[in-house]
């Protein structure tokens, strides 16, 4: 059983109070019910992804009866895409630098060939963002003008000049530019996590990659390490255009290999200046990429977008797949222990496979079905179905046939030589990684601004502000959380009894949400209710890893059985549980369905509509009285779920409300989510649209209540009180100010069930006469 601990207690009452609730089933199931709920959940969520394919076509309406048309037809996807990514700032002014030290003082050359030079460079790209890598300058006029991105553990040098036990034609950058092509390589973020954390905080390097690092802060504000270096690429290309007159310039493509190759893929779908496109090492059905490392995630990308259609972006630009053998990678954060809460954590983010040949061929023929063949020159290339290069010069003859050019003659075979470490390597790659996360900081810091030019609501009435929000509940439900619109199945509920106390009794229920997701929980229902009465319910939530029980029973530290005694008072006491138990079970969940544009929360929000449904046809429960109370993830959920679930009548949140933006975001506090294992936090451009105080304002009229102990290690008291001052100055505006309080308390994170108390009894009008004591 599940309640292996419960003490059901013999009593008079017990005879009253049947096996189980009217009108329900009897439930049966055994078991833990909370893996098998997150076994559901995810067999629902691969249902859909495999299901996205079919799917996407109502975003696309493709005309393929001339080259304008079909551009036309594809622009809204293009913009959408590059929105996706967050390639969304201006860019800046293009120019290129070279650039030395005191060991290299001609201007930047690090190495001369009879075809090319080398030169260190750097260009500018956002404020304060810059390029960084090498230009691999033809002494003739170039054919082409390439940017040629490494994989993102490779550097510029290892693919432009040779070094220390490389073959001599390991660098295919050098090969184009022995062929006449102007080449530019710029340098990745890499894998390693030399430069992340914040010493001065106390937090040094939480264990995860650069990629990540960047990823998990810049997603929270609507940015993307992929975008930012899809950007660093594209004010390449800006430069390129400006070294000649309009319609004069040689044709421009991009090539990559690896992470490389995704950031070129990625820049050809969003610039239609690019003619050519060789993607080496990254194409195939992207059907798993929620396996795929974090730093991959993409909001809404298969709702969307697979490869092939990302390759049709492309059209009518070349294209060239090359099915190239990749490192394995096992993307983890690896100084956590192993065991956390009692749950297994692996820290593993994700991983990176070679694929095989049907994979990218099957995913390549797709591109058939979206663009025809007339409409873009594209080819795969392979050793007869084995991998090859990357870079391989079949891959690049056909690269260059792409962009309409021919490779000038030449009898160099490899590339200049270097015997070490003369290029800075270590610091240009500390340099990449702070300019980012200086970038987003700026954005973190700044995001209260944007967050109040996109909250706007009338504030002149009660009235013109509902109105008002509602496109704003909408906006949070389906593009910060995501809405599942599938029809609800009949709740069919199943109930036992597993609590027989003197003033309660309490029913374990499941009910049926979705095709194999379901709902879980306990009723408590005080043994005094007379027939025909109908009382307030509280719906109790438990926190992270916790089960409906723990707020029951076992006077746990956190909870105090914050639910036994509100039915102790009177009060119909519904604990859902919600399923973040399990740890990188439930964060893997997250991960992929934020592939198909769902997240952790579409779950729990059908969820919860089905308990409000379902709660509202009991005859006991007054289904205009229905409040939530939730500590620490519950909290989180109060300030998420109610808000956008209007039945439910008043919300408290409890050991989580707080600055979120910077909960997630920041890298200079110590609370930040930045430094914990909490991966699954950001949720794309939230920190821009929606923080705490937002949120909660979406339930005005509606009372809502923080909970805050002043020990919480969730944030300092300063960050809750001026997140709260947002709120209540709302509803102050609004002339309901006595409708919000927050009570601080000396604890920890812990129900303190006193102000909240009074809370309820006021506002869901039950008297203070029914008041139980333990």
């Amino acid at each position: 059983m599940l309640f292996p601990t419960l003490l059901i207690v013999a009593s008079s009452a017990c005879a009253a109070n049947p096996d189980r609730l009217a009108g329900t089933e009897p439930l049966t199931a055994e078991g833990d019910l909370s893996a098998q709920m997150l076994d559901g959940a995810h067999r629902l969520i691969d249902r859909k992804i495999a299901e996205s394919i079919e799917r996407r076509g109502r975003h696309w309406n493709r005309d393929p009866s001339s080259y304008d048309a079909y551009l036309r037809s594809i622009a809204d996807n293009r913009g959408r895409f590059a929105r996706r990514i967050g390639v969304v700032d201006e860019r800046l002014p293009a120019k290129m630098e070279r650039f030395g030290d005191a060991l290299h003082v001609a201007a930047g050359l690090v190495a001369n060939t009879l075809t090319h030079r080398v030169y260190r460079v750097r260009w500018p790209v956002l404020d304060g963002v810059t390029g960084e890598g090498l230009l691999l300058e033809p002494r003739g006029d170039p054919i082409a003008q390439v940017v040629v991105i490494p994989d993102a553990d490779q550097t510029p040098e290892q693919i432009a000049v040779v070094g220390p036990g490389q073959p001599a034609d390991a660098a295919f950058a050098a090969m184009l530019a022995r062929w006449g092509c102007r080449v530019i390589v710029p340098v990745l973020l890499d894998r390693t996590s030399r430069f992340t954390g914040n010493p001065a905080s106390g937090k040094p390097d939480p264990g995860y990659s650069h990629r990540e690092w960047i990823h998990r802060q810049a997603y929270h504000m609507g940015r993307h390490v992929i975008g930012y270096e899809v950007q660093k690429v594209l004010a390449a290309i800006d430069w390129f255009e400006r070294q000649y007159p309009a319609g004069e310039a040689p044709p421009v493509g991009v090539a990559g290999y690896g992470e490389g190759a995704l950031v070129a893929f990625y820049a050809a779908a969003v610039d239609r200046r690019i003619g050519g496109t060789l993607v080496s090492g990254y194409f195939r059905s992207r059907q798993n990429v929620g396996d795929e490392p974090l730093y991959r995630n993409v909001w809404g990308l298969l709702d969307e977008f697979g490869d092939a259609e990302i390759a049709s972006l492309i059209a009518p630009g070349g294209l060239v797949i090359e099915h190239s053998a990749v490192a394995d990678v096992i993307d983890r954060q690896s100084k956590t222990p192993n065991v956390v809460n009692g749950f297994a954590l692996d820290g593993i983010h994700g991983r990176i496979e070679t694929p095989s040949f049907d994979q990218v061929a099957t995913e390549f023929k797709r591109i058939d079905e979206l663009v025809p063949s007339a409409l873009q020159p594209r080819q795969l290339i392979s050793n007869d179905g084995s991998t090859i290069g990357p870079g391989s010069e079949a891959a690049l003859t056909a690269f260059l046939d792409a962009l309409d050019v021919k490779p000038l003659p030449t009898t160099q075979r490899d590339a200049p030589r270097t015997e070490d470490d003369k290029f800075g390597t270590a610091e240009r790659q500390r340099r990449q990684v702070k300019e980012l996360e200086n970038h987003v900081q700026a954005l973190v810091n700044d995001s209260h601004l944007d967050r109040a030019r996109f909250f706007q609501a009338d504030t002149a009435t009660l009235e013109s502000f509902t109105r008002g929000t509602k496109p704003l509940r909408d906006y949070a439900w389906r593009e910060l959380f995501g809405k599942f619109d599938d029809p609800f199945l009949d709740p069919n509920p199943r109930s036992r009894k597993i609590y027989d106390r003197p003033e309660w009794t309490g029913y374990e229920v499941t009910l049926d949400v979705l095709p194999d997701l379901f709902a879980w929980g306990v009723l408590l229902l005080p043994n005094d209710i007379a027939p025909g009465e109908r009382r307030p319910v509280v719906v109790c939530q438990h926190g992270r890893n916790g089960v409906p029980k723990d707020v029951i029973e076992g006077d746990n530290p956190a909870y105090h059985d914050f639910a036994a005694r509100l039915a102790e008072r009177g009060f119909i006491v519904f604990a859902p549980h919600n399923p973040y138990r399990g740890e990188d079970r439930y964060r893997r969940l997250n991960r992929k369905a934020n592939a198909v544009k769902a997240s952790f929360f579409s779950f729990i929000l059908a969820q919860h509509e089905q308990i409000l449904n379902w709660l509202g046809t009991l005859p006991q429960v007054d289904p205009e009285r229905i409040a939530f109370y939730g500590l620490s993830y519950g909290g989180e959920t109060a300030v998420r779920v109610p808000p956008l679930l209007e039945r439910y009548c008043l919300s408290i949140c409890s050991a989580d409300f707080n600055d979120w933006t910077r909960k997630v975001a920041s890298t200079h506090d110590p609370h930040s989510f930045m430094f914990t294992i909490e991966w699954e936090m950001p949720y794309w451009n939230m920190g821009r649209t929606f923080s705490y105080a937002e949120l909660a304002c979406l339930m005005a009229p509606r009372p809502f209540m923080v909970e805050r102990g002043h020990d919480d290690g969730v944030a300092p008291d300063e960050w809750v009180a001026a997140e709260y001052a947002k709120v209540r100055r709302m509803y102050d505006k609004l002339g309901i100010g006595e409708r919000t309080e927050i009570e601080f308390f000396n604890g920890g994170h812990t129900i303190n069930g006193k102000g909240t108390f009074e809370f309820l009894h006021k506002h869901l009008k039950w008297p203070e006469a029914r008041k139980r004591k333990r």
